[in-house]
């Protein structure tokens, strides 16, 4: 939570404080990290064995976790069980990204996109363009998993109809964006996952940038809830785009596929709708 100055709000500053104060102590984020690794309850007993200390110290730190709520703990006869209190796995990310700005109210993207870039509706005869510049982005090595260009009946199933748009610079297709839902599943029908490419002639020209503007304000307007990408951490530029579009970064996922027999991270970003 922010004040309208965009400053935390006292009672969430002393709240944060009390966490970091708490994690200040190296013996706790190691009891924490085995309590939350164990994935069920452990007894004192079993953590004072895997971190090596003895039980009135673990007993005493563990107090003080429970104390800010990062453990639960509850009582089997004699055997004091210890938890991890799952709340804790969202809201000491959330603080860190409190405390450094990153939900501080921003807006949705720079305004300063450039006159010469139009953006409208793909039509029917984009596609070669389309599907050329996507090649341009696979051949860079840092855009997608991708190692060929999808056939345009793949991308014309998958992408949504009202949030597929193309980029021109004086009537030429210069790059493109295009929303894709994660699940078929009701529930899930305002997130999608988002892609932006730019031709290898236009880059540096603001086309992401603008073609970012019009994904993330039609979203918005057309029920999307949420917009999740994944980007190489490789691909700094694109990365960049997206913060500066309200984007948010999640998460690093290590090692999560392989590009050309190589293992690749990827970082994991999120947008939430206003309101």
């Amino acid at each position: 939570m922010t004040t309208t100055t965009g400053l935390l709000a006292p009672h969430d500053a002393d709240t944060y404080a009390e966490w970091f104060a708490c994690l200040a102590e190296p013996t706790r984020v190691r009891l924490l990290h085995a309590v939350a690794v164990a994935g069920r309850a452990v007894t004192v007993g079993e953590l004072t064995e895997r971190v090596g200390i003895s039980q009135s110290t673990c007993s005493h730190h563990i107090r003080k976790l429970a104390d800010v709520g990062f453990v639960l703990l509850r009582k089997e006869g004699t055997t004091t069980l210890v938890t991890v209190n799952t709340a804790c796995c969202t809201g000491l990310p959330h603080a860190a990204d409190a405390v450094m700005g990153v939900l501080a109210p921003r807006p949705c993207c720079p305004a300063d996109l450039p006159a010469d870039v139009a953006v409208r509706a793909l039509r029917p005869d984009d596609w070669a363009a389309v599907r050329r510049i996507y090649g341009e982005g696979i051949a860079t090595g840092d855009a997608t998993f991708e190692t060929e260009v999808p056939a345009r009946k793949t991308l014309e199933a998958k992408w949504l109809p009202a949030h597929r748009w193309v980029a021109e610079i004086d009537g030429e297709v210069a790059g493109w964006a295009a929303a894709t839902l994660v699940s078929t599943r009701e529930c899930y029908a305002g997130v999608a996952e988002t892609s932006v490419y730019v031709g290898a002639d236009y880059r540096g020209r603001g086309v992401g940038k603008t073609l970012l503007h019009k994904q993330v304000t039609a979203a918005d307007e057309g029920g999307l809830w949420t917009l999740q990408t994944s980007i190489f951490p490789e691909n700094r530029a694109s990365l960049a785009l997206h913060h500066a579009a309200g984007f948010r970064t999640l998460a690093v996922r290590e090692r999560i596929a392989r590009h050309h027999g190589v293992w690749r991270d990827t970082v994991l970003l999120e947008r939430r709708a206003a309101d």
